[in-house]
């Protein structure tokens, strides 16, 4: 790219690391204030102020008077065609390193960042993939040329690159639980790829498609034995929720445990009759593991919940000291907690299950539009 008084474009990729590097960029959001309001591009160092592109269409000046002269100025819409108009008047008004980006609101909600979380044993890995626009983790455990997928994310081509790119056959795909704020693509991939695909059954009982069953007493391998997925029922976020314990290591929580709070029991519309199961699996299942496995959920609320390089995850006993959701000793109050006063429900929830579920089949635009917006998974996502 090149600085100075010229239009520049930035991708989804670029700013991502913008963010994890917490290098400072100031952000002209050009979108709707109620849509600003719901969802925006956070950071450290990021400052972010929101002017409606129908306000800007007489002329940029309210915008030059809020951006500093000393600062990266990135402009961002909803797709890339509003931005990039705005930000041609400000570079014309003789700003510099004036960018818009790439693809909007969408790429930023789309980008999927691969960070390696650690190492396995007999030179295995696992991975995580961080989709920071929106909050999403999902995890690729690699052991002798095999590699599982859990809780694949819609853009399936990303692990489909990074396995060809390592020499790897993917051979599973799971499914944590049925997701409600996001669509799966651990099904299709799986079918592309040759790989078996695993659900756990309870959440299974309107799908319409076959699948294997993730169930606590199986042991999935990866590289020829090398690996042990071990599936630990723990239901409460949906009835069918099943963690998994990698290589004795790690505990992939899914959305029943996060960083700074738990998981919610109220998207399938059953909260007061999961809210028991959510804490017997929090406070007595979880209780009985080892405190020394590093709890790697499938989502994230608050920046603050990444580490350096981007890696989101804690020891579980780490968690039970310091996670509020884990140190509600009252069960009335637990209950309270985690059924009054939550967050809103994910957008398009309610068709993102249809579609999991493979009841209804959105066109590739059409998921776009249901997955717009932050994943409000945890009971703390306010």
């Amino acid at each position: 790219m090149i600085a100075g008084s010229t239009l520049n474009k930035m991708t989804a990729q670029e700013l991502v690391r913008i963010v994890l590097n917490k290098e400072r960029l100031f952000i002209l959001d050009v979108r709707n204030e109620s849509d600003f309001k719901d969802w925006k591009i956070e950071g450290e160092r990021i400052e972010i102020i929101n002017i409606p592109y129908f306000e800007l269409l007489d002329g940029v000046d309210p915008a030059l008077d809020e951006i500093p002269d000393d600062s990266k100025v990135l402009v961002v819409c909803a797709k890339e065609g509003s931005s990039q108009f705005i930000a041609e008047q400000i570079v014309e008004a003789g700003r510099r390193n004036v960018y818009y980006l790439e693809g909007g609101m969408k790429s930023w909600s789309e980008h999927l960042e691969p960070v390696k979380i650690g190492d396995l044993k007999d030179g295995g890995s696992i991975y995580q993939f961080v989709r920071i626009g929106k909050g999403c983790l999902s995890y690729m455990v690699i052991s002798n040329g095999e590699a599982a997928i859990v809780d694949t994310l819609r853009m399936t081509e990303v692990f489909d690159k990074f396995a060809e790119d390592n020499q790897l056959q993917i051979k599973h795909t799971i499914d944590t639980h049925l997701h409600a704020d996001h669509i799966s693509g651990g099904r299709i991939l799986a079918e592309k790829v040759g790989a078996n695909y695993w659900l756990p059954p309870k959440d299974a009982e309107e799908v319409v498609f076959t699948y294997n069953k993730l169930e606590e007493g199986q042991v999935l391998t990866v590289g020829n034995t090398q690996i042990n997925i071990q599936p630990i029922y723990s239901p409460g976020h949906t009835i069918g929720s099943t963690s998994l314990i990698v290589d004795d290591q790690y505990l992939l929580s899914g959305d029943i445990l996060f960083i700074e709070s738990i998981g919610r029991p109220d998207l399938a519309g059953k909260a007061e009759d999961w809210v028991k199961d959510l804490r017997h699996t929090l406070y007595n299942r979880y209780q009985e593991l080892s405190n020394d496995l590093v709890v790697l959920p499938a989502h994230f609320g608050k920046l603050s919940e990444l580490s350096d390089g981007g890696k989101v995850s804690a020891r579980l006993g780490h968690l039970y000291d310091n996670n509020q959701g884990l140190n509600i000793q009252d069960e009335a109050q637990f209950r309270r907690t985690v059924t009054e006063n939550l967050p809103p429900q994910p957008n398009a929830y309610q068709e993102i299950r249809q579609t999991n579920m493979g009841r209804i089949v959105p066109t590739e635009e059409e998921q776009r539009e249901m997955e717009i917006g932050p994943n409000r998974c945890a009971v703390h996502d306010k």
